[in-house]
């Protein structure tokens, strides 16, 4: 059954759209991630052009994180001051990561930005989790066991000026490095289309020493807040948000988060971990063999807008 997309201006396979939003919220439920690290690049190997994959992503990804935020929220698993700070920096890498998208876009090198930022990204995170992975594995069948770092403890990032007391995570850290954080995340996401809490989640605990009891909470907050500003940008500066596409998404997603929860409480945390890496590692590779492959055209036109 054949849709017309209005923003990505192709018709598309309503029945492989719904099944790929299935999937990713199956591995969403599965993982307990975002998973916009997966739905964007899906959506650019069936034909929609990067740019409008990456903005529809977004919001995407604001309408997924809401729930889980507001549940976070009701439970006060979420630090409002972390979550405000990490937001100071997060809106200013929102804009930064438009204006960038914006002017890539307008020299025509967006789409190749796009795929080596994924290759980069994916290939490296990739490889690292599944590496941790099998080496917990290892650890399982061996029976050894590895001491946990302790959060609250120091390095020298507690050692920076202008220290802010964040009174529900019980830390006293400075709001330099969790700013510069936020805006990592907000430009990330504006530029890429993901939530980067896979990224976000591993930076607050072992860097800034961030209790396990408050980070999932606060990084959703961060998360639904950078990308529906991100989502609102994208709609006014470049219009290119496919709200029909969207709509689809989240269909499918909401149905696939519910099995791949049920999945994920089934298999042990390890094996976990080497599936994600593995996952997110041949995703990297997918990019890597597209960008050595020759194109269909060589050439293509497209309108520009302003004064050349």
């Amino acid at each position: 059954m054949q849709l017309y997309l209005p923003i990505a201006d192709i018709p598309v396979n309503v029945l492989l759209i719904l099944a790929m939003g299935a999937a990713v919220g199956f591995v969403s439920g599965m993982f307990g991630i975002g998973g916009g690290f997966l739905m964007t690049p899906l959506l650019i190997f069936v034909g929609i052009a990067p740019a409008v994959a990456v903005a529809t992503v977004t919001s995407h990804i604001a309408a997924s994180s809401f729930s889980g935020a507001l549940s976070y929220w009701r439970k006060r698993a979420v630090d409002p001051m972390l979550a405000l700070v990490l937001l100071s920096g997060g809106v200013i890498g929102t804009i930064l990561g438009v204006l960038t998208f914006t002017r890539l876009r307008s020299l025509g090198q967006l789409d190749l930005l796009i795929a080596l930022s994924y290759l980069v990204l994916l290939s490296g995170v990739g490889a690292a989790m599944s590496w941790e992975g099998l080496r917990a594995m290892l650890r399982a069948r061996q029976n050894r066991t590895v001491p946990l770092r302790r959060s609250g403890g120091h390095g020298w990032v507690h050692g920076l000026p202008l220290k802010i007391r964040f009174k529900r995570s019980k830390i006293y850290l400075s709001a330099i490095p969790v700013i510069a954080i936020g805006l990592l995340i907000g430009f990330i996401g504006a530029v890429m289309g993901i939530g980067g809490g896979f990224i976000l989640v591993p930076l607050l605990i072992y860097l800034l020493r961030v209790p396990t009891s408050t980070v999932i909470g606060t990084s959703m907050m961060l998360t639904l807040i950078t990308m529906t500003f991100a989502t609102v940008l994208h709609a006014a500066t470049n219009h290119l948000v496919d709200a029909v596409l969207a709509l689809i998404l989240m269909t499918g997603g909401v149905t696939g988060a519910q099995f791949g929860a049920r999945a994920g409480q089934r298999i042990r945390g390890e094996h976990l971990r080497l599936l994600l890496g593995m996952l997110i590692l041949a995703v990297g590779i997918r990019f890597a063999i597209e960008l050595g492959l020759r194109p269909a055209d060589l050439y293509t036109v497209r309108e520009t807008t302003g004064d050349i």
